[in-house]
């Protein structure tokens, strides 16, 4: 079996063996924070041959989990999140495809300034799961597959000096004016075309390129924006100080809107927008819906 899908096996089991329930456990005598999510939604669709409505067999998944264990003493702090997401679909006569694919941990280690101010010390790591594909249909009617991108290929490794404002518990504004990047592809060859003769900016002798001179902000949101309903955004921009035009900025807005429909079950609205000048000229827009059942865990009550 391929490694990377048996990852993304491992957990989607571990989503679908703990999908219970919400349960709030408080704990008054650690300093730690600790919340765990975990989500497993499934979609199938059968017809028989005979079925004039038309249609195709399809069965598909997508899973979510999220960690965080955060450390607060009375001058430092210790925040650290793991966010996974992998989805996938089969349709009858083309196979497995990829819906949604993220790998984002994330550490910060801050120290106060004020009540509203820390000084902050950070790095996150971005990639996926597994391989993503261009579809193209040839005229003997199988499709052509042009790879675009891997397991660290591409991976975004950050780190990060400068300050985090969280005047509320459910929003945080983290901004790096020193935050070297590491961009990563493995096995660059695979990706170039004439019309990309450098993917994700690296020259195919290339495996790694640093970007020493650089700067970060990082904005969360995470908030119960009405009664079993959950808003939840990542908004993410990086800038070159060599490149400082508009064109080349990077921004990734991941954001989703959860709604828990009992106790058991919940719907949810996912979607990302990137924009990488080293990956395309325009927008990249993905979109999913899913309903199925959610898992949460926490050590303490979330503040209303």
């Amino acid at each position: 079996m391929n490694p990377k899908i048996l990852i993304c096996s491992v957990f989607l089991v571990v989503a679908f063996g703990t999908c219970s329930a919400q349960i709030v456990k408080i704990d008054t005598l650690t300093r730690w924070k600790k919340a765990f999510r975990a989500a497993l939604n499934l979609n199938q669709a059968s017809f028989t041959s005979n079925w004039k409505a038309g249609g195709v067999n399809s069965i598909g998944f997508n899973a979510l989990l999220n960690f965080k264990a955060n450390y607060k003493g009375e001058h430092n702090s210790w925040d650290n999140e793991i966010d996974l997401l992998y989805g996938m679909v089969n349709n009858q006569g083309l196979g497995y495809r990829k819906t949604l694919d993220r790998i984002f941990l994330d550490t910060k280690y801050g120290h106060k300034l004020t009540e509203k101010w820390d000084f902050a010390a950070s790095a996150n790591f971005l990639s996926q799961f597994a391989t993503g594909y261009k579809y193209l249909k040839a005229k003997a009617g199988t499709d052509s597959l042009i790879t675009l991108s891997d397991f660290v290929a591409p991976a975004f490794l950050t780190t990060g000096l400068g300050f985090e404002y969280h005047p509320v518990d459910f929003f945080k504004l983290r901004l790096s004016p020193i935050a070297p990047r590491l961009t990563i592809v493995n096995d660059v060859k695979r990706y170039v075309t004439t019309d990309n003769p450098k993917p994700y900016g690296l020259s195919p002798t290339r495996t790694a390129r640093m970007e020493w001179l650089a700067f970060q902000m990082l904005a969360e949101f995470s908030k119960d924006i009405a009664k079993n309903v959950n808003l939840k955004w990542r908004y993410i921009m990086f800038a070159n100080y060599e490149e400082l035009t508009i064109d080349k900025f990077y921004h990734r807005l991941d954001l989703n809107l959860t709604a828990k429909l009992g106790r058991f079950i919940n719907a949810s609205v996912g979607s990302i927008l990137l924009y990488d000048h080293n990956q395309d000229n325009g927008i990249q827009f993905n979109q999913a819906f899913s309903l199925g059942m959610l898992y949460t865990f926490q050590n303490y009550e979330d503040k209303k």
